[in-house]
């Protein structure tokens, strides 16, 4: 998007753009981007460490996932969301949630909650003007040893790529990979990239592959030849704080 600072620049705007990502988010909308927006997200879980007591989740919409946590394991959930009506969801099952954007929040002082041994950042990290300055200011809230999880939609995906081919312009979907509020984009170096700037150690990036049944055993096999950053659509990044 022209105009919008690159890695490392200012973000003061955030609040108005943020805002952009969730206008509009009820009624209709919310149900169509219910199984997205608001899922307990079991693909996520897998990679949250069960000894996690202290946990902070970015983008925590409605808190189906923090609370699914909560449900598997003794821990504390804060909440970030910058949507209103998300956020006030959230409150009935979470520990706490901060009404705003994940760069507002990092911003603030630290709250009486941290430092955590676990961040979550699934699928908002991509809504951010400065994801890279966010994550690294979110990090210094960390205890040694802390578990990162992110999820980011692969803008390399092949289905995405071929879409873009045939219809010759950028689509602007309610959700998934073209969602109209991405204002950044990742494939699987772009993560790399992003966990190294904030100074994170990468442990490493599980594919989450869209196809099943045969298809699904074809995608693995070729995904350990050099077509493999096209073939996820999304990728679960897994990083510590050394």
């Amino acid at each position: 998007m022209a105009g919008l600072p690159g890695p490392g620049g200012s973000s003061r705007r955030t609040g108005a753009l943020n805002a952009v990502a969730v206008e509009g988010a009820t009624g209709e909308l919310r149900q169509r981007r219910q199984h997205g927006y608001e899922s307990a997200r079991p693909d996520v879980q897998r990679h949250v460490p069960r000894d996690a007591t202290s946990i902070v989740e970015f983008g925590c919409s409605s808190g189906a996932l923090g609370d699914a946590l909560k449900r598997r394991q003794r821990a504390t959930v804060v909440g970030v969301e910058v949507n209103a009506e998300y956020a006030r969801d959230a409150t009935a099952v979470l520990d706490r949630v901060f009404v705003g954007s994940a760069e507002d929040f990092v911003a603030g002082p630290a709250p009486p909650e941290a430092p955590f041994d676990c961040l979550i950042a699934a699928d908002v990290l991509e809504h951010l003007v400065d994801p890279w300055t966010t994550l690294r200011q979110a990090s210094a809230w960390l205890v040694e040893g802390a578990t990162v999880v992110i999820s980011l939609p692969n803008v390399l995906y092949w289905r995405a790529l071929q879409r873009v081919v045939r219809e010759r312009r950028w689509p602007r979907d309610d959700e998934g990979i073209f969602d109209r509020s991405h204002l950044r984009w990742f494939g699987p170096r772009d993560a790399e990239e992003l966990v190294a700037r904030a100074g994170l150690r990468l442990r490493y990036i599980d594919p989450q592959y869209w196809e099943s049944g045969r298809a699904l055993v074809w995608t693995r096999r070729l995904a350990r030849t050099p077509l493999a950053p096209y073939l996820p659509a999304q990728l679960i990044v897994v990083a510590e704080k050394p």
